[in-house]
């Protein structure tokens, strides 16, 4: 599983890294830090849930 972040539509709520800490990453400014990554084995659940959480649905999650 792969999670892929639009940092340009990134408004800075902060819930991705909120909600799952160990996938996403924050910058000085609040924005989401994390651009690509591959998650984890163990945290495709939070990472799901903190895509979920992102109101301006910046956040792909890619299975597989």
């Amino acid at each position: 599983m792969k999670v892929v972040v639009d940092n340009g539509a990134c408004t800075g709520h902060g819930r991705c890294y909120t909600l799952a800490p160990d996938v996403y990453d924050a910058d000085e400014d609040g924005y989401c830090a994390t651009s690509e990554r591959d998650v984890p084995v163990g945290l495709e659940a939070p990472a799901r849930r903190g895509a979920a959480g992102c109101p301006e649905r910046a956040i792909t999650v890619l299975e597989g």
